[in-house]
């Protein structure tokens, strides 16, 4: 792995430490408005939190945080980028039961230490993507007849969920509007990793700015970009965080993956050992992630645990002491009932 692939990772990593991070930063400078002026009151015109330092720090976390994000495409493959993101939910669940005094119940521990094992196993797996250093090559790419089978195949499919299925469907199931987003946001990454090779040849000197291709990605990708927020908005809008949430991570991200194995060739030259190991990654970080969502506020007491488990329950003697309580089958004396007859006039005998 050479060094673009090392500063493209570094580059994940930071982003999603500074996304994860602006979401506390935003919920802290708005927990202090409280007693003074909230973000929602007719006073202050619903704007009180631009007086707040706290949330200009996590929104400028969150500019940091999409600029590292839209650098690593530039140097690392998208399958390895993508994934990443869910460290930043990660991020934002442990600082907040730090700082915000949330609860992070079991499941949600799991689902931390699960997302962790399954993004080092990703990165260790990672593919190595055929090299794309110009936009010549780019467009040599976008021409491939995979990938224009692929791209209609979502423009088609994206339509007919917009116009067909969304007026039907679309306050029932959750997939829907998940499915748009996750769709049109595969063709959005790719503008994402165009841009960045045009800004690359920027930086040394070439005249990138008189490509053509360059600023029909910049159009792409605001076209793009603004229909996954409308349709994400619209979910969130409908239907639980908590569901939409991990259901559009999933899909996403598998979409993503499959638009950048058919435009870059990444899975070509890989073994099937790196593949297994890129699969076994992500679908460790879905359960993570599904772990830290669902059962997010769900109370976990102790009375749930197995009786040895829990805490003040344990018996000092081990449970067949108590056999004579509850005897088996098993358990049964040896001795027939004459010669417990017998053995009990011998024990009075004695006695007198």
């Amino acid at each position: 792995m050479g060094p673009g692939f090392g500063a493209g990772l570094g580059l994940a990593l930071a982003s999603s430490a500074f996304i994860g991070g602006s979401f506390v930063l935003k919920k802290k400078g708005l927990l202090r408005l409280c007693g003074r002026a909230r973000a929602g009151t007719a006073r202050q015109g619903g704007h009180a939190y631009l007086r707040e330092w706290l949330w200009w720090a996590g929104l400028l976390c969150m500019g940091v945080g999409e600029a590292a994000n839209f650098a690593a495409y530039a140097f690392a493959p998208a399958t390895l980028v993508t994934p990443l993101g869910a460290l930043s939910v990660l991020v934002s669940a442990v600082l907040s039961s730090i700082f915000l005094n949330e609860q992070l119940n079991v499941h949600g521990k799991i689902g931390c230490i699960l997302s962790i094992l399954g993004s080092t196993v990703m990165v260790i797996h990672a593919p190595q993507e055929e090299e794309v250093s110009s936009l010549e090559s780019m467009a040599e790419k976008l021409k491939d007849p995979g990938f224009i089978v692929f791209a209609v195949c979502v423009l088609v499919s994206s339509l007919l969920l917009i116009f067909v299925a969304g007026p039907r469907y679309g306050q029932s199931n959750v997939l829907v509007y998940v499915l748009v987003c996750s769709a049109i946001g595969s063709l959005s990454v790719s503008c994402v990793k165009g841009l960045g090779i045009a800004l690359k040849e920027l930086f040394s000197g070439k005249p990138v700015l008189k490509e053509p291709l360059g600023w029909v990605l910049l159009v792409c990708l605001v076209i793009c970009i603004s229909i996954q927020i409308n349709y994400l908005n619209k979910a969130l809008d409908i239907f639980n965080t908590s569901v939409v949430t991990p259901i559009y991570y999933v899909l996403f991200t598998t979409a993503v993956m499959t638009c950048s194995a058919i435009l870059f060739k990444e899975w070509q030259h890989m073994v099937l050992a790196n593949i297994i190991g890129s699969i076994s990654g992500f679908l460790t970080i879905v359960s993570g992630i599904f772990l830290l969502h669902a059962f997010r506020d769900m109370p976990f007491s102790p009375s749930l645990l197995p009786l040895f488990l829990q805490p003040g329950r344990a018996q000092p003697h081990p449970p067949w002491s108590t056999a004579d309580r509850h005897q088996t089958c098993q358990h049964q004396p040896l001795l027939p009932s004459e010669d417990k007859g017998s053995q009990s006039a011998e024990e009075e005998e004695e006695e007198k």
